[in-house]
């Protein structure tokens, strides 16, 4: 029964709540759809730490992406060795980094007085997620190896039941525990989207990769004593 809830329900529940918390925030308060940056409050820490988080969040998320979208594609490269062992490491290496800039922003977030103000119980809520899904992803990496194949074997073939609603959650639930922690605290984070400052990537600017440069003109006179 658990296993039902978890991965045969809850997927639609995270889906059904992205798209229509989404639809919501647009339409209701689409001006006010922002990560509530506070760059302007402090920037230092923010810098050491939001690249790193950046850099492996795109990393892992492209990689799971590719995994899902291409499974043959994935155990076809790690028929090598040497190439399975490459891609392993750099994951690995991308997850440590994505934990460093997790924790320095954490810190950041309740060390600086100031950005208390600009801090919701949602954004403990993500931070939590996050922390949750970044552990247990390196714990899996260092403990269940070679997670490239057989994430390609068995959880692409689950999550491709889900997208046509037809879940096969047989494989899934005899998972090690970490993993499908792992894949819940997935779910729940897509659920939560709408919701949190998560929501900001959905509204990336992407326009502003084609459009003409603006020119900015400083109009200030320093005034004479």
């Amino acid at each position: 029964m658990n296993g039902i809830i978890l991965f045969a329900v809850l997927p639609y529940i995270a889906l059904f709540s992205l798209l229509l918390g989404s639809i919501y925030r647009y339409t209701y308060s689409g001006f006010q759809v922002s990560s509530l940056s506070s760059q302007f409050l402090e920037s230092k820490q923010l810098y050491f730490g939001s690249r790193p988080f950046h850099w492996g969040i795109i990393f892992i998320f492209f990689g799971h992406l590719t995994a899902f979208l291409t499974p043959r594609a994935i155990l076809a490269w790690n028929k090598v060795p040497l190439r399975l062992y490459i891609l392993e490491i750099t994951a690995f290496a991308f997850g440590i980094m994505l934990l460093t800039g997790l924790v320095l922003l954490i810190v950041r977030r309740f060390k600086t007085k100031r950005l208390y103000e600009v801090t919701s119980k949602m954004d403990v809520l993500v931070y939590i997620i996050l922390l949750v899904q970044v552990i247990t992803g390196l714990w899996i990496a260092y403990f269940f190896r070679w997670g490239s194949s057989w994430f390609a074997m068995v959880l692409t073939p689950y999550v491709r039941s889900v997208f046509a609603f037809n879940p096969d959650i047989i494989a899934v639930v005899q998972l090690p525990l970490m993993v499908r922690i792992h894949i819940v605290s997935a779910f729940i984070m897509i659920g939560i989207i709408p919701f949190t400052r998560f929501m900001h990537f959905l509204v990336y600017p992407f326009a502003y990769l084609w459009r003409p440069y603006q020119l900015v003109i400083w109009n200030y006179k320093k005034q004479r004593n």
